[in-house]
């Protein structure tokens, strides 16, 4: 079996961020390479041997970088600048294009100049208004860092810098999904992605990591994780918003991915694809691991000095780790009715016991399928116009006037709102 193409999450400050957040799962990874403490830069040979790899590695005539941490832009911008200058290296007829992740800490005209001049697109961490994202999202001395990400917001915009933000969802915001919704639109943000913040913590002092894994028992939920029912209801409230106002022109990602699954459409999402497994993230030395969550000794794919991405990302052990994401679900996943959009979530959050008992089920499940069965009959209803050759502004337009936030609407037995002329129940329901 030969696996075409790949998905690698470059770190190349490793663990180092220049921020404290309370909540980061990344920060102690810095405890698996105790000798790099005053190294932690990706040396100029890994970056070269990266690009030329990841490059090699894809089967597509576009090859996409994504640039993580920790904190990327604590490699400076000639660190970037010799990324793009590789990238022209190597592409060899090919395009390229780059995502980066940022606290926005460092972020002034320079870097937005440079962003743009190079399109990268650029994703910004922000919980929301000053009140929910400072308590957690701290400097080193402990102080939030809300007005300085504002600050990197307003720089990107004025430089016209494609941007995206990312908000950790977790009980410090979970409780405010309108004003978390609002805060963001009305700071001028379009494309919108949520994380559910889970994190289980050991329980056993010996550990050098004191997050675990799935599977691990001896360990309890972090305070500040995300209570499960509570998080659908956070998406719920946001897409009765969403639904009836912003459908095309905010993007959220959640929404996108249900679309994706109820009209048929790839996933564009791995949390929610039916196998992963190729989606690495790599250190700043080069070791390879098989996903960002799971960067721990046990899932070390190897180091690309002595392996290629390519030849990594065809190893047996890289293809049964995506593939257990299928084969380990619980009879409650194979038999339930959102199983086509779920897949039963990220492999990281299965650690809970389903409702008939099976340990390995995912913890966020009741969440899951709480904000499923709301969006259902509009999901049903956007197919169904889709399908008889609607655009898009009449879908949003019907969806306005008809789809209510509570039970009440279209009866099973009447006539369906789509205009087809057959009961609901035998339609869009």
């Amino acid at each position: 079996m030969t696996v075409a193409g790949c998905h690698v999450m470059a770190k190349p400050s490793g663990s180092v961020c220049n921020i404290d957040c309370t909540y980061c799962f990344y920060l102690e990874k810095a405890t698996l390479y105790p000798e790099r403490n005053q190294n932690w830069r990706m040396s100029d040979e890994t970056l070269e041997q990266f690009i030329r790899q990841h490059i090699t590695a894809q089967n597509s005539d576009h090859v996409n970088f994504v640039w993580q941490g920790g904190e990327p832009t604590m490699m400076g911008l000639p660190f970037f600048r010799r990324v793009v200058a590789l990238c022209e290296k190597y592409a060899n007829g090919r395009t390229t294009g780059h995502a980066l992740q940022t606290n926005g800490i460092l972020l002034n005209d320079a870097w937005a100049s440079f962003f743009a001049e190079q399109g990268f697109l650029i994703g910004l961490s922000i919980d929301g208004p000053a009140h929910l994202h400072n308590p957690y999202r701290v400097n080193r001395a402990g102080k939030g860092t809300h007005e300085q990400v504002m600050a990197a917001m307003a720089r990107l915009k004025a430089h016209r810098v494609e941007f995206n933000t990312l908000t950790v969802v977790g009980k410090h915001n979970v409780d405010q999904a309108r004003e978390v919704y609002e805060f963001l639109l009305a700071a001028g943000s379009r494309y919108i992605q949520f994380i559910p913040l889970v994190e289980r913590m050991s329980t056993e002092a010996t550990r050098v990591l004191n997050l675990v894994m799935p599977g691990e028992s001896a360990a309890t939920l972090a305070p500040w994780t995300v209570p499960s029912w509570q998080y659908g209801e956070f998406l719920k409230q946001i897409f009765d918003i969403w639904v009836r106002r912003d459908v095309n022109r905010v993007y959220v990602q959640m929404f996108d991915v249900a679309l994706a699954a109820w009209t048929g459409q790839p996933p564009v999402l791995c949390v929610h694809a039916e196998t992963c497994g190729h989606a690495f993230a790599l250190e700043s030395n080069g070791d390879l691991y098989n996903c960002d969550h799971f960067v721990y000794p046990e899932h070390l794919l190897g180091n690309i000095h002595q392996h290629s991405i390519q030849e990594l990302n065809n190893s047996e052990r890289a293809i049964a780790f995506g593939q257990a994401k299928r084969e380990t679900l619980t009879a409650d996943c194979r038999r339930c009715d959102y199983r086509f959009v779920c897949h039963g979530g990220c492999p990281k959050h299965r650690f809970a016991v389903s409702p008939s008992g099976h340990p390995g089920h995912n913890y966020l499940c009741a969440g899951y399928k709480h904000f499923f069965q709301h969006i259902t009959r509009a999901m049903n209803v956007w197919r169904q116009l889709l399908d008889q050759g609607y655009p898009i502004p009449a879908i949003m337009q019907w969806l306005a006037q008809k789809t209510h936030a509570t039970s009440g609407a279209t009866g099973r037995n009447e006539l369906c709102p789509c205009g087809s002329g057959k009961k609901y129940k035998r339609c869009c329901g």
